[in-house]
């Protein structure tokens, strides 16, 4: 069994590969978000104001490029991420959270995560009518695969997310977060995790432990991977951490 330590060393050693891997595939994700320009007569209009829709181009784009990049051997367990493989040391869960201006909301400080893309079992805080409650929450994926078996491996869970205008569909932000694997619920407890809207749902609270705490040189468990600095005013206010973060930086 891995200590705490040693699990947030796995944790920051596939961020910075993921990191490094896709800021060097900038320039091609950016070409790749712009090759529905080519074609905007024949979609403009069409996609209405589902959120789903220009998710679904955007997502095309990151899933070629990591998928390209063969990064492990993708697992078909149909209780997982939007991408789930296994690499020599962790199987690895990796979500596309992808999000309109006007719901910048859903990214500054929390974001959503479903059962099946996380395994850190714990408490939430809900203030209630009757005040502040504890609230259980039940992931669906282990902290480790074939637990106590020869071949365990750690669970690992990763979101990027990607921030785009509502008006021209440009993209502003794109980064990527590691959420904490629930073995490590006992140094993280409450702060991690945040209620849903509904009974049972949560999101993850990244911006109450943006570092990975346990190491001797704690770095960030937010990556910036693209920052437009010449978005709005009202939405670069929204985002300052990732702009301090984006600042701060080192490709490392």
């Amino acid at each position: 069994m891995l200590s705490d330590k040693q699990i947030e060393k796995i944790e920051e050693k596939y961020l910075k590969k993921f990191f490094h891997l896709m800021k060097y595939a900038e320039d091609e994700m950016m070409i790749g978000f712009q090759t529905k320009e080519k074609i905007k007569d024949d979609w403009q209009g069409k996609y209405g104001t589902e959120i789903s829709s220009f998710a679904i181009g955007a997502e095309r784009i990151i899933y070629a490029l990591m998928n390209g990049k063969g990064i492990g051997q993708p697992n078909s367990c149909p209780v997982g991420s939007n991408m789930f493989f296994e690499v020599e040391d962790a199987f690895i869960h990796i979500d596309l959270k992808t999000v309109q201006t006007r719901n910048i909301g859903d990214i500054t400080r929390s974001i959503f995560v479903g059962e099946n893309q996380n395994s850190y079992k714990g408490k939430m805080i809900v203030n209630t009518k009757k005040g502040m409650v504890e609230r259980e929450y039940n992931p669906a994926l282990p902290t480790f695969y074939n637990k106590g078996k020869e071949n365990e491996k750690i669970c690992l869970s990763y979101f990027i997310t990607i921030l785009y205008e509502d008006e021209n569909l440009n993209i502003l932000n794109i980064n990527i977060v590691c959420m904490p694997n629930g073995e490590l619920e006992k140094h993280y407890q409450t702060r991690t995790l945040q209620a849903g809207k509904n009974p049972g749902k949560t999101r993850f609270r990244f911006s109450e432990l943006p570092n990975f705490e346990l190491l001797d040189d704690p770095s960030s468990r937010i990556k910036v991977i693209y920052f437009n600095k010449k978005m709005k005013d009202e939405y670069k206010n929204k985002l300052k951490l990732y702009e301090n973060i984006h600042d701060k930086q080192k490709d490392n």
